[in-house]
C-alpha cells in the first residue's frame, strides 16, 4: 500500500449499533419506521401550510421552514444509516464523506436558527401584539430565512476545506452510521487545533447565540405574560408557545448532549456515542410533526383536508 493512500484514505467505514453487528436488520426496522414518519410528517405540515392560504401568516411560515430543515436533516443521513443497517454496506468515500458531514452540519444550523426566529415570533405576537403584522411581513420572513440559509452555508464551507488537506494515518473506522465534524477530526494524525477551534467557534456563533436569543425571548415574554390582569388570557398567551417550547427542548437537551459526549467522552461506551448521535439526528424531526399536528388545531385541520 503506497503512503498517499496511508495519507489520504479513498474511503471511511461507517458503523451500525456497537455489538450487534449481526442483527442490524433488528435495528433498522425502528430506524425505517422514523424515517417515514419523519419524511411522510414533515412533507405533510408544508403541503398542508402551501395549500392553505389563510395559513400563510409568519407563525406557520416559520412552521413550514422548521419542516424544511427538518426534512433535509433526515435525507441526510437516510442514504448511509439504511444502507449499514439493511445492506451492512459500510464503506463511504471520503469525497461523499465530507458532502454529507457539510449537509447534515449545515441543516442542523438552519434549524437551530429557525427556532430563533420562532422564538422572535413568539416574543412580538405578545410583547407588541398591535405591531406584530408590520414588524413581520412576509418579505422580511423570506429575508429572515435566506439570512439563515446564508449564515449556514457561509460558516461551513470551510469544515471540509479545513479536513481534506490533512493526512490520515490512525482508524478509518467512524463512529456512527453517518458522517459529523467532531468524529472525522478525531481521524488525522496531524495537528488538528485549527479545526477544532473553528468547529467551536462554529458552535457558540450559531447554536450558543441562538439558544441565548431564545432564552431572552422567553424571559421577556414570560414577564409580559405575568402582567397580563386575566388569567384566561395569561394561559391562551402560554398556550401559544407550548409547541415551540417543546421543540426547542426536544432539539437542544441532546445537541448538547452530543457535544458533550464528544469532547469529554472519549473513553464512554460507542453505544452512547450511538444513542446520542441518533436522537439527536432523528428524534426532533419526528416528533415536530406530530406535536404540531397534535397542539394546531388549522395544522391538524389542514391534514384532516388533505387526507
Amino acid at each position: 500500500m503506497s503512503n498517499n493512500s496511508l495519507l489520504r484514505p479513498s474511503t471511511f467505514l461507517l458503523t451500525g449499533m456497537p455489538g450487534m453487528e449481526g442483527g442490524n436488520m433488528w435495528i433498522a426496522v425502528p430506524f425505517c419506521s422514523m424515517y417515514v414518519i419523519s419524511i411522510l410528517g414533515n412533507s405533510m405540515i408544508l403541503l398542508v401550510i402551501k395549500a392553505d392560504h389563510s395559513l400563510h401568516k409568519p407563525m406557520y411560515l416559520f412552521l413550514s421552514m422548521l419542516a424544511a430543515t427538518e426534512l433535509g436533516v433526515s435525507l441526510s443521513t437516510l442514504p448511509t444509516v439504511l444502507s449499514v443497517l439493511l445492506f451492512d454496506s459500510q464503506e463511504i468515500e471520503m469525497n461523499a464523506c465530507l458532502a454529507q458531514m457539510f449537509f447534515i452540519h449545515c441543516f442542523s444550523i438552519m434549524d437551530s436558527g429557525v427556532l430563533w426566529a420562532m422564538a422572535f415570533d413568539r416574543f412580538v405576537a405578545i410583547y407588541n401584539p398591535l405591531q406584530y403584522a408590520s414588524v413581520l411581513t412576509n418579505p422580511r420572513i423570506g429575508l429572515i430565512g435566506l439570512g439563515l440559509v446564508v449564515r449556514s452555508i457561509g460558516l461551513l464551507v470551510p469544515l471540509p476545506i479545513l479536513l481534506i488537506r490533512l493526512p490520515f494515518c490512525r482508524s478509518r473506522v467512524l463512529a456512527h452510521s453517518f458522517c459529523l465534524h467532531p468524529n472525522l477530526i478525531q481521524l488525522p494524525c496531524a495537528d488538528v487545533q485549527a479545526n477544532s477551534m473553528y468547529g467551536l467557534f462554529v458552535l457558540l456563533v450559531t447554536f450558543g447565540l441562538d439558544l441565548l436569543f431564545i432564552v431572552l425571548s422567553y424571559v421577556v415574554i414570560i414577564k409580559t405574560v405575568l402582567s397580563i390582569a386575566s388569567k384566561e388570557e395569561r394561559l391562551k398567551a402560554l398556550n401559544t408557545c407550548v409547541s415551540h417550547i417543546c421543540a426547542v427542548l426536544i432539539y437542544y437537551i441532546p445537541m448538547i448532549g452530543l457535544s458533550l459526549v464528544h469532547r469529554f467522552g472519549k473513553h464512554a461506551s460507542p453505544v452512547i456515542h450511538f444513542l446520542m448521535a441518533n436522537i439527536y439526528l432523528l428524534v426532533p424531526p419526528v416528533l415536530n410533526p406530530v406535536i404540531y399536528s397534535m397542539k394546531t388545531k388549522q395544522i391538524r385541520r389542514g391534514i384532516c383536508k388533505l387526507l
